[in-house]
């Protein structure tokens, strides 16, 4: 046990120092084929023609996968410390705009769907477990939170009582405005569009259009009213 404690401070060490010497190197120049041909050994796996700008911090990138052209711009943080199964996959061509912030911790998974672009200052975070479809479209300061704490007890600290961690699924070709909320448990079905400054605690049907805090479904995106059973139950194939 001492012999892989031991193991593991060194491999974290030596991450460290790599890092270090290459995140803060110039992308205009050199600095991103540098980082996209070292990072390769420590991580879980990193595709083809991948940008990775200056000042980008990772965090365990023996869990963290990384597709075929995707790009990382300045200041991301994408941290997959704590548990040997957590996991943050990217998939091809995935955008993480400056500022994102992503948390798979606690034996957690954080997927990307293919070509989806999260804009400045997301916040995505365990340790529930978040599934983002595909093209989906998520603008700056939203943030997608797979946790919530339970606070029963009044006379107990809310830290002291745990959390709950269901999780959040987002079906392909998802808009979320600015500064768009998205709580636990909840299920955004495929096509949907959240106004800006929404905060989404229930599932929405797929081709909604919801806004609002707390966020409702106020039409469909084909201009039709909107059907009473499509509210009744998440759709089988969001479910897996």
């Amino acid at each position: 046990m001492n012999e892989q404690i031991n193991v593991s401070k060194w491999t974290r060490l030596k991450e460290s120092l790599l890092f270090n010497l290459l995140r803060s190197i110039p992308t205009k120049f050199i600095g991103s084929k540098l980082r996209n041909l070292l990072y390769r050994p420590i991580f879980a796996g990193i595709g083809q023609s991948v940008y990775i700008q200056y000042g980008v911090e990772f965090i365990n990138p023996s869990c963290i996968q990384i597709g075929n052209s995707v790009q990382i711009e300045r200041g991301v943080n994408l941290d997959a410390s704590g548990h040997q199964n957590n996991r943050i996959s990217l998939a091809n061509e995935v955008s993480l705009s400056y500022g994102v912030d992503i948390r798979a911790l606690n034996n957690t998974s954080i997927c990307i769907g293919e070509g989806t672009f999260i804009g400045p200052y997301v916040c995505i975070a365990g340790p529930g477990h978040v599934k983002i479809g595909k093209d989906c479209l998520i603008a700056a300061h939203s943030g997608i939170f797979a946790n919530n704490h339970i606070y029963t007890d009044p006379m107990r600290p809310i830290n002291s009582q745990g959390i709950t961690c269901q999780g959040i699924i987002i079906g392909d070709d998802c808009w979320f405005g600015s500064g768009v909320k998205i709580l636990d448990g909840v299920t955004i079905g495929k096509g949907s569009v959240i106004g800006a400054g929404s905060v989404v605690t229930k599932d929405i049907p797929p081709f909604s259009i919801a806004v609002g805090v707390p966020a409702q479904v106020i039409k469909q995106r084909d201009g039709k009213e909107l059907k009473k059973d499509l509210l009744v139950e998440t759709p089988p194939y969001l479910k897996g």
